[in-house]
C-alpha cells in the first residue's frame, strides 16, 4: 500500500483518618490516598513518583492484597523533574479551593490547570490534587480577587476576609471592621496603586486592641466558595473548524523487512482512513498527517520537529511502550491528545492528562469484569474447575476472583482435572436447586479440549440441570473447535474487543472493507480494520462535536462502535484517561449470541 499525508477530510473517610491525613500533610511527611477500583500497587506508585517498595514499607501486608476504598500512606517525594515539581494534598473535611490557594501561595487557576479532573462537584474528602510549585506556576494569571495578595500574609495576620460590594469604599470597610486605613493597606497593598472594585476579597486585620486575644482563623463565608472560583478558571468553550490529527505507526522498519506487526498497522490504518470518509460524509473537516515511524525512536524525534506537529489536535500512536514517553512529553508539553491504541502498559497515563490508553490495563480490566460478574452472578453456585495443566497464565485472574467473592461473603467450590474428571466428582459440587456456573483456571484450548466432553455428559445426562460456563476473551478465537460446546453449555466469555459477524454494522464494514482493499481482514483478535475504524471514528467525531470541551463530554460521545468499546475514566485529578469498556458475551442454548453491555 501506498503511504501518504492526507489534507483533505471515596468515599468519606473516618474523622480519626482525616485528623491523620491532616497531621502527615502538616509535617510533610506522607500523605493518604484511597484506593480506587482497579487500582494496584504498581499504579499508585506510578501516579505518585515512588516506588512500589516505598508504600509498603508505610503500610505493611499491603503487598498481599488491597482493597477498593481500603486508604495507604503514600510518602512526599521530590523526585521528579524540577519542571515538574509538586506536592500531593489530600482534601480534608471543610477545606475549600481558596483556603488551599492560601496555605499553598498558589493561585486557584494553578491549582485547576494541574488537576484538570478536578470539578466543584468532586472537590470532596479524601480526594488527592497536584498542588505546584510556586516556580512551576508563576507565569500564572489570576484575577486579583481571587489570589492571595502576598507570600508574607498568613492566616495568623488576618481576621477574616471581606468581598466587596457596589459603592463600598475603603474608608467604610475600614468603618465597619473597626480598623485603620494603614492597617488594611498594609495587608491588601494592592490598594495602593489600584481602585477597589466589586467582588474583591480582602485581608481583613484584628483591631489593635484586640492582636494579643486573636485566635487561628478561618475564612468565613464571604471567601470565593469552590463554584465561584472553578467558574472563573473554566476554558471557554471552543469549537474546531478543522481538525488537526496525525497517525505515527511503523508502517515499515529501518531495515525494510516485513514482519506480522507492519501488516496489523497497514489494517488498522486503513481502518482509520474508513472512518475518516465516512466522518467526512457527514461534513466533518480533517487535516490528517499520516508518518511512518519505522519503529524507531530517532524517527519519531524526526516527525516530532516537524513544524507542523505542534498544531495538532490529536495524535494516534505509538505502538511500542519504549517510546510512548517521547511522544507522552511533546503531547504533554504542547497540550495535545495523545491516543495509545495498542499498548496495555502505558505508565505515562497517571500523569499526563492528553493521554488516551485505549487497552485497558490487567488490573482495571479484572476490576470491572469481577464487578459485572458479581451482578451477574452473585446468587449462583460457583464452581472452578483447576485444570491441573501447569498454566499460570490466569492465576492472577482466578486469585482476583476468589478474594472478590470472599470480600462480599459468596461462596465457592473447587474441582480439580486429574486424567479424568468423573462425572459424580461435577455433580457432587452442584446445586440443584440453583444456577451453577464453572469456571476453568486455564483459558487455553487444549483445557477445553478435556473440560467440554465432561461437562456436556452430565448435562446430557441431567438435562433439568442448570449449568454455565464462564471464560476468557481468548475463547473468542477457539469457536470452529469448540462453538457447538459452547452453545451447549449456555457460555458466557468477557472481552473489551467484540464484534459479531451477523450485526449489520460489522457485515456492512467487512464489504466496505473488501470493495476499499479488494482483501479481507486477517483473522486476528481483536481485528485491526475495525479496531483503526472505531477509535478514529469516536475520537474525530467526539472533537467536532464537542471541541476542546471533549475530556468534560466523553459520556455525549454517542457511537455506535463495530469492536471496540469505550468507557474511559481518569485515572486521577492531573493523569489522563483508560478505557475501561468491558463486555460479556453470552452463547445461549438457543443459538442465539448476545453481547451484554452493562452500561
Amino acid at each position: 500500500m501506498r503511504f501518504f499525508q492526507i489534507v483533505c477530510l471515596s468515599l468519606a473517610l473516618t474523622i480519626g483518618s482525616a485528623q491523620t491525613a491532616l497531621h502527615a500533610q502538616n509535617g510533610n511527611n506522607y500523605f493518604l490516598h484511597t484506593v480506587s477500583k482497579g487500582q494496584s500497587l504498581y499504579s499508585i506508585a506510578s501516579m505518585y513518583h515512588v516506588t512500589v517498595d516505598d508504600i509498603v514499607r508505610l503500610n505493611p501486608g499491603s503487598d498481599k492484597q488491597i482493597r477498593a476504598g481500603e486508604a495507604l500512606k503514600i510518602p512526599q517525594t521530590n523526585n521528579v523533574s524540577s519542571s515538574e515539581k509538586n506536592t500531593f494534598h489530600t482534601i480534608q473535611a471543610g477545606e475549600t479551593l481558596y483556603q488551599l490557594t492560601v496555605k499553598y501561595n498558589v493561585s486557584a487557576q494553578a491549582i485547576c490547570d494541574a488537576n484538570p479532573g478536578l470539578s466543584a462537584s468532586n472537590f470532596r474528602i479524601g480526594q488527592v490534587i497536584s498542588i505546584p510549585t510556586e516556580n512551576a506556576t508563576a507565569p500564572v494569571s489570576q484575577p486579583a480577587e481571587t489570589r492571595p495578595t502576598s507570600s508574607a500574609i498568613s492566616q495568623k495576620d488576618w481576621k477574616e476576609m471581606h468581598k466587596v460590594e457596589r459603592k463600598e469604599t475603603i474608608f467604610s470597610i475600614c468603618q465597619e471592621y473597626n480598623i485603620s486605613q494603614e492597617d488594611l493597606l498594609e495587608l491588601n497593598p494592592e490598594l495602593k496603586t489600584g481602585k477597589l472594585k466589586k467582588g474583591m476579597y480582602l485581608f481583613i486585620p484584628y483591631p489593635k486592641n484586640t492582636q494579643a486575644s486573636k485566635q487561628q482563623p478561618v475564612a468565613p463565608s464571604t471567601s470565593p466558595s469552590n463554584e465561584e472560583l472553578f467558574n472563573q478558571t473554566r476554558l471557554a468553550p471552543k469549537s474546531f473548524h478543522t481538525i488537526q490529527a496525525a497517525v505515527m505507526l511503523p508502517f515499515t522498519s529501518v531495515n525494510n523487512a516485513k514482519s506480522d506487526e507492519q501488516t496489523r498497522m497497514v489494517e488498522y490504518y486503513e481502518g482509520f482512513l474508513m472512518a475518516m470518509d465516512s466522518l467526512k460524509r457527514q461534513g466533518v473537516s480533517i487535516n490528517l498527517y499520516t508518518y511512518d515511524t519505522k519503529g524507531s525512536s530517532s524517527v519519531i524525534s524526526g516527525i516530532l520537529n516537524q513544524p507542523e506537529m505542534k498544531n495538532m489536535d490529536i495524535i494516534f500512536g505509538p505502538v511500542h511502550t519504549a517510546q510512548i514517553g517521547q511522544l507522552s512529553d511533546f503531547a504533554k508539553r504542547n497540550k495535545i491528545r495523545l491516543v495509545i491504541p495498542f499498548a496495555p502498559k502505558v505508565d505515562q497515563v497517571f500523569n499526563n492528562p492528553m493521554i488516551y490508553q485505549i487497552n485497558t490495563p490487567q488490573s482495571y480490566f479484572y476490576s470491572e469484569v469481577y464487578e459485572h460478574f458479581l451482578r451477574k452472578f452473585s446468587r449462583t453456585n460457583i464452581v472452578f474447575i483447576d485444570v491441573a495443566n501447569g498454566d499460570k497464565e490466569k492465576t492472577e485472574f482466578i486469585n482476583g476472583m476468589k478474594n472478590e467473592l470472599k470480600d462480599n461473603r459468596i461462596g465457592f467450590k473447587q474441582i480439580q482435572l486429574g486424567t479424568n474428571l468423573a462425572p459424580e466428582k461435577i455433580i457432587a459440587a452442584m446445586d440443584t436447586l440453583r444456577e451453577n456456573i464453572f469456571i476453568p483456571t486455564s483459558g487455553r484450548s487444549s483445557a477445553l479440549t478435556r473440560i467440554l466432553p465432561q461437562l456436556s455428559n452430565v448435562l446430557r445426562s441431567h438435562p433439568n440441570f442448570n449449568m454455565h460456563l464462564f471464560g476468557y476473551p481468548e475463547w473468542q478465537t477457539y469457536t470452529q473447535e469448540h462453538l457447538a460446546s459452547f452453545y451447549e453449555l449456555d457460555t458466557y466469555f468477557y472481552s473489551s474487543f467484540y464484534t459479531n459477524n451477523l450485526f449489520p454494522e460489522a457485515v456492512r464494514f467487512a464489504q466496505n472493507y473488501r470493495r476499499w482493499y479488494s482483501k479481507d481482514m486477517a483473522n486476528t483478535f481483536p481485528k485491526y480494520g475495525m479496531l483503526g475504524f472505531d477509535t478514529g471514528y469516536f475520537f474525530l467525531k467526539g472533537l467536532s462535536q464537542q471541541g476542546n470541551k471533549l475530556e468534560d463530554n466523553l459520556n455525549k460521545v454517542n457511537v455506535t462502535p463495530i469492536q471496540t468499546g469505550f468507557k474511559f475514566e481518569r485515572v486521577n485529578n492531573w493523569g489522563g484517561f483508560i478505557n475501561q469498556k468491558v463486555f460479556f458475551v453470552h452463547l445461549t442454548k438457543d443459538y442465539e449470541l448476545i453481547k451484554l453491555d452493562f452500561e
